[in-house]
């Protein structure tokens, strides 16, 4: 059974090799522009952009898609015959370049994004735009309904059917929270008979902050290039901003003030994105950090490619190096040289914002000044490309293609501009929630309506847009879905967040343990010298894995955590009580918990630190580790190098000394303690998503990427690599073997119970007559966890299961 759904997967292309931008275009120019780009049509045949090639000529297609060697391209230029050969002058292409062309080809020519030998004049509007809505059809007055049925009238596009109820449940749930709904949630909607159930399940689901933050943090993670590990976070060349990208989606900061706060970062939690990765050795000039900070900006905010223009004048678009430049002076510490190519022309780069009509940045300003200018710009009310672009990436998300698309051509037209600027000024209008701009579009008919079935003509024919197109499962949607179907998720995350949301009645139950200490300077209650550093330590032996451990601390006047010898975090400023998970430092043995705790001041003053940790052990147990005398403090503190601890000296250790809590401690203390102890004591219940775990192999292979770059859209077809790990990869065996085990030891009525359970589980909607009996043949009436794990496969392995549709 698992073998027949593999079979169809395997039928799908690998990735792309060839490099389109370096080695195709440089060719095409060299050969064929002359005659065949731009305005010029020899022969009625343009290749001016991919989809005046596909068109071919008066002679009829030039590229075969289906039968790639036979194409007339590939005959005219290796024929010997001078009359057909093309180009008709000169030694015509080499054996090399005849190879590239062929591999071109047979890759079904992948082209740069927004690409054209000679460009359109079309440039996108910098201004909002309030758009007057055509008249409501049919009574739908969803204002994305009645631009939409006003564009299908003007293109001839009938209305789709709306999808039913369980589908419609499955696609939100998916799209909203990236979960699949339970059993009950499937047969409590199925029977609700409300007319508005739709519009209020949308703001249910909305209304779920941590299941909605902890499906978004996929999306802004790819966007923001934030991870957990990998390149450039080992060795300190790289900081997560997770912890700060966790609270905003949480909260549903707004979006203005989440740019803002990442463009201008008010601490250090959200400035891993503008310092980008520092590679280790010699870069070239286009990997820098001041430049990465410009085509991160460019690429994340403004949908616009600055790579090109990174390295001399973009030929995609129209922004020039010394534009880029600008940018990136905007974040440089010091004079920035303007590169070409990786060689220098001879004049230094002036911070510049690339819409000088909104207002400019004061090059002559500081760094930080300049940044905060950035930010208000970037985020300026008349800055419509900021909100347009914003939008058309959740359209996407939620319909499976852009209004403008790709994501990040923002230069191209859009199929439908008065819808994006429609929803663009919605989203402005709204206080620039994003939630208000998801409930817009889901609660519309036409994202309540059956999926597009999408053909390969329908790929490479100008495009009309039809509705909403099937969107493939995220890597963690799928395995998000596999965990809730199994119920194998594992019981320890990577992600350094604090998972779930404060809950005010809960923190007041919270009593908080600890005690303040210090070292022997502060005994009989004598206030330690101004400029003291000293160890502070804790050894705990665990004897299981931790699913969680929120933490608390604060020292007066700053601290910096290690655990096992690395370092953890750190702060100066013993107002602000520091929330820290540490289930993912923690391990089974021995754990040293070292602070380096210091004292500031012009002379002897009170200093003392509190930490309290509550840790959920693998087994449920629960157990506290708090700042108290059995403590031990060290005078010397050795240095550390890359987020290290250095050696720590063997002797010396005694017993840490309680001090007497500073009025001022406490208040900051009980005032935000509890709470952040009893958010992340809420979320110990909570299944470990996948967004909140390093990526695995078959995670990779399932399309999440590695995030040293950033990305925007992740591919939407099944590659041989993935179907591979579907059918071979452990850790997907292993979770739907424990999930039949598990399965099989519930008390089920009849084996119907359980059928029915897995398709309302997977599917969200009751199996058919046929399937319950294919079903029922499989598994029997012994229940037996091999032939359960089999059904398992069959349904997990199902275009249905692995579509949003």
């Amino acid at each position: 059974m698992r073998s027949l759904c593999i079979y169809v997967l395997l039928a799908s292309p690998a990735l792309a090799g060839v490099d389109f931008a370096h080695q195709v275009v440089p060719l095409l120019r060299k050969h064929c522009a002359e005659c065949h780009a731009g305005e010029k049509k020899k022969g009625g045949f343009s290749m001016n952009d991919r989809e005046a090639l596909l068109a071919g000529g008066e002679n009829g297609a030039v590229v075969d898609l289906e039968k790639p060697q036979a194409s007339a391209l590939l005959r005219a230029v290796e024929t010997q015959d001078e009359d057909l050969r093309m180009p008709p002058k000169g030694p015509g292409l080499d054996r090399e370049e005849v190879a590239i062309l062929k591999q071109w080809v047979a890759e079904g020519l992948p082209w740069e994004a927004g690409f054209a030998f000679k460009k359109p004049a079309y440039e996108p509007p910098l201004k909002p735009r309030k758009v007057m809505l055509p008249p409501a059809q049919e009574g739908t007055e969803n204002p994305v309904d009645r631009l939409v049925q006003a564009y299908w009238h003007q293109h001839e596009v009938p209305r789709p059917a709306l999808l039913d109820d369980g589908a419609f449940l499955r696609r939100a749930s998916l799209d909203l929270i990236g979960l699949l709904p339970t059993p009950d949630e499937v047969g409590d909607f199925l029977a609700d008979t409300a007319p508005d159930k739709r519009e209020k399940l949308i703001q249910r689901l909305l209304d779920r902050d941590v299941d909605y933050a902890e499906h978004w943090l996929t999306f802004w993670n790819d966007l923001l290039r934030n991870d957990y590990g990998g390149t450039g976070f080992i060795t300190g060349g790289r900081k997560q901003i997770s912890k700060w990208l966790y609270e905003a989606l949480v909260s549903n900061k707004k979006y203005d003030q989440f740019v803002q706060e990442l463009i201008a970062p008010p601490t250090d939690e959200s400035r891993g994105f503008i310092d980008g990765i520092k590679w280790r050795g010699e870069v070239s000039a286009g990997q820098t950090v001041e430049i990465q900070f410009a085509q991160s900006l460019g690429q994340s905010f403004l949908g616009i490619n600055l790579k090109c223009a990174s390295c001399h004048d973009s030929f995609i678009d129209r922004w020039k190096l010394d534009e880029a430049y600008g940018l990136a002076a905007i974040y440089a510490e010091k004079p920035l040289e303007i590169h070409r190519c990786d060689k220098p022309v001879g004049r230094q780069a002036k911070a510049a914002w690339l819409f000088p009509e909104l207002g400019q940045v004061d090059a002559a300003a500081d760094r930080p000044e300049r940044l905060k200018q950035l930010a208000r710009l970037m985020t300026h009310p008349e800055n419509g490309r900021f909100t347009r672009t914003l939008v058309n990436r959740l359209w996407h998300r939620l319909m499976g293609r852009g209004i403008v698309h790709p994501l990040d051509a923002m230069e191209t037209a859009p199929w439908n501009a008065d819808l994006l600027d429609y929803l663009a000024h919605h989203f402005q209008e709204n206080g620039y929630d994003v939630k208000k701009t998801l409930e817009l579009i889901a609660s519309s008919e036409l994202y309540q309506s059956q999926a597009e079935a999408v053909t390969a003509a329908a790929e490479d024919a100008p495009y009309i847009f039809r509705g909403v197109r099937p969107k493939r499962l995220t890597a963690e949607q799928f395995m998000d879905g596999v965990w809730r179907l199994t119920g194998a998720a594992p019981n320890k995350m990577d992600a350094a967040v604090f998972r779930g949301k404060p809950d005010p009645e809960l923190a007041r139950k919270v009593r908080l343990q600890g005690m303040w200490i210090w070292g022997d300077s502060a005994l009989n209650g004598q206030a330690p010298p101004a400029g003291e550093r000293i160890l502070l330590r804790k050894i705990v032996t665990l004897d299981q894995t931790v699913a969680a451990a929120p933490t608390i601390m604060t020292c007066d006047n700053g601290f910096t955590l290690y655990v096992n010898g690395r370092k953890v975090t750190a702060s100066e400023n013993w107002e602000q009580i520091v929330a820290i998970p540490l289930h993912d430092k923690l391990v089974v043995g021995q754990n040293n918990i070292v602070v380096v705790a210091s004292n500031a001041g012009k002379g002897p003053n009170p200093a003392g630190l509190y930490f309290e940790a509550r840790l959920k052990l693998a087994d449920g147990q629960e157990q506290i580790i708090q700042s108290d005398e059995t403590w031990e403090w060290n005078p010397k503190v050795p240095e550390g190098k890359e987020g290290r601890l250095g050696a720590v000296a063997p002797k010396g250790w005694k017993p840490a000394v309680p001090v007497k809590a500073v009025g001022s401690w406490q208040k900051a203390l009980q005032a935000q303690g509890p709470g952040l102890l009893s958010q992340g004591a809420r979320s110990g219940h909570l299944m470990v998503r996948a967004s909140l775990l390093k990526s695995d192999f078959l995670m990779r292979s399932l399309g999440r990427p590695n995030r040293d770059q950033i990305v925007s859209m992740r591919p939407n077809g099944i590659t041989t690599l993935e179907a591979l790990d579907l059918s071979n990869g452990d850790s997907l065996t292993a979770a739907l073997a424990s999930g039949a085990q598990t399965l099989t030891e519930r008390d089920w009525n009849v084996p119907e119970d359980l059928v029915r359970w897995i398709y309302r589980q997977a599917l969200s909607r009751d199996p058919s007559p046929e399937e319950q009996q294919v079903a029922l043949e499989v598994i029997g009436t012994s229940l037996e966890p091999a032939a359960v794990q089999d059904l398992l496969w069959a349904v997990v392995m199902q275009p249905e299961f692995m579509f949003v549709r």
